[in-house]
């Protein structure tokens, strides 16, 4: 049976929470994917990636459960894969069918709320980046695909590590908002960062799930990893 391998970055400071969400995440994908046999690994959590494709086939399919196609997925990642010749799959974040997934996911929330998109401000909370521009670029690239699918009253764009913040993104959003993180997992940015800035925007909004926790979105990843053998 052919095997794919996801892998996400994990916590760097306390990396066995990380690695048993993933885990957990990965069996709900392999339930959706029939004929492919999934599994984890961060690569936060010491020797986790290297002792888990020892144990795989050559011609493992790795998918990135980043937001972006950066360092860590061109550079990081691959160091680690060392001579090993798997594929790495274009991550998650720069998929071109994900607007189209989180607008399904946002209209539902809009139908729940008896809201209006066209009366509804949308703040997109991402990680952005005081090195790079890509992380950047590929939330502001999102949130323009976004809006060929539902449009909101506005869309703001705001960042964990470079400006605008989301508390900047966020203010005066009014009732009718949503909160939509740009972000893989739910890791500490989504814990602790996006609500203290939501907080500090006195945001009174509605806040979704995590970009790669939106309905259907692990069913898509395993339609990914079906498609990358058969």
């Amino acid at each position: 049976m052919p095997h794919a391998l996801i892998v996400a970055h994990g916590q760097p400071s306390n990396p066995e929470p990380a690695e048993t969400a993933l885990a957990a995440y990965a069996a709900e994908v392999d339930a959706f994917c029939e004929g492919v046999s999934v599994v984890s690994a961060t690569l936060a959590a010491p020797e986790c990636l290297e002792a888990r494709l020892d144990g795989l086939p050559d011609d493992t399919v790795i998918y990135p459960l980043f937001m972006a196609k950066g360092w860590f997925v061109t550079s990081a990642l691959p160091k680690r894969l060392g001579a090993r010749a798997v594929q790495i799959l274009d991550p998650l974040g720069v998929d071109p069918d994900l607007p189209a997934l989180a607008a399904a996911a946002l209209q539902d929330t809009l139908a729940r709320h008896d809201w209006d998109a066209a009366e509804t401000n949308l703040v997109l909370a991402a990680h952005g980046s005081g090195r790079s521009r890509n992380p950047s670029a590929v939330a502001t690239a999102f949130a323009s695909n976004l809006s060929e699918h539902v449009s909101f009253s506005s869309t703001r764009v705001g960042f964990v590590e470079e400006a605008p913040s989301i508390a900047e993104a966020a203010s005066n959003a009014g009732d009718k908002a949503l909160c939509l993180p740009f972000f893989a997992c739910t890791g500490g940015h989504v814990l602790e960062d996006v609500p203290q800035e939501l907080e500090s925007a006195k945001f009174k909004g509605h806040v979704m799930p995590v970009v790669g926790d939106l309905p259907q979105i692990k069913r898509h990843i395993a339609r990914t990893l079906s498609k990358a053998f058969f």
